[in-house]
């Protein structure tokens, strides 16, 4: 069985926490050191149990508590070499450097990293699993592509960005540059890319859906569940939305 839940997500910060028989580790760390324990008390996880911190990428709404976190608590930080460079403002307690295409273990949890499209210095996405059942989770790309869509079919449970809604974004008032960044291929997926993405994976197995990352200004939860469950064929009820100041409470998958 994997254990699911998540501290918060969106541009303010974002962090996931995962747990497998007796392993648990924390997927990104963009919250304060005092905020990450506080939320992390709010599911019931002390900072002393997890066993890893999984790093995305180096933008700050996900790196920015990691290396704080990693000395108060002497918790090891996995990262690929591209982000690990470009993030490195501290010291870190452990480093792993990993690599994008190879499967590794933490205790329990067999993590599978995979590559995406984004505008960070080698940005890594991880599908997790305990020999039973898996966990993915896509956030942070700006397209799509056909390994993507391989490493996130047949999945159990898929945590899957619905960053923005198109028209909204178009309509904003963002500069015209950051509109671009954000609806580009390095930038962040819209809620029809998301579902398009859905549409084309096998989902068979899917018992959890949860929308994440969604932009404040530029979106809606309505929209995205819209999009998701439209692509799932499902009820709007059966899509979770994670948000920025609770993100989503546990999760299971067996």
């Amino acid at each position: 069985m994997i254990r699911f839940a998540s501290l918060g997500s969106g541009s303010e910060g974002n962090a996931l926490v995962v747990e497998a028989g007796q392993s648990r580790l924390l997927l990104d760390c963009g919250f304060s050191v005092a905020e990450t324990v506080r939320r992390l008390e709010r599911l019931g996880v002390a900072p002393q149990s997890l066993d890893a911190i999984l790093v995305t990428h180096e933008h700050d709404d996900h790196v920015g508590g990691v290396a704080r976190f990693s000395r108060r608590f002497g918790t090891p930080v996995y990262l690929s070499h591209g982000t690990f460079t470009a993030a490195t403002r501290d010291d870190f307690v452990e480093v792993v450097v990993i690599d994008s295409h190879t499967p590794f273990t933490i205790g329990d949890l067999e993590v599978l990293p995979y590559p995406v499209p984004h505008d960070a210095r080698e940005p890594t996405q991880f599908v997790f699993g305990d020999g039973a059942v898996r966990l993915g989770v896509l956030t942070d790309a700006g397209a799509s592509t056909p390994h993507i869509e391989s490493m996130l079919s047949g999945l159990d449970a898929l945590v899957l960005e619905c960053n923005h809604d198109l028209e909204l974004l178009r309509n904003s008032a963002y500069p015209e540059r950051l509109k671009e960044r954000i609806s580009g291929r390095l930038g962040h997926l819209d809620n029809t890319q998301a579902a398009q993405i859905l549409s084309s994976i096998d989902r068979s197995g899917l018992q959890h859906v949860i929308a994440a990352h969604l932009s404040q200004k530029n979106n809606r939860p309505e929209l995205a569940i819209d999009a998701l469950a439209g692509a799932l064929g499902c009820t709007r009820e059966w899509i979770t939305v994670a948000t920025q100041a609770f993100g989503f409470d546990w999760r299971s998958v067996a």
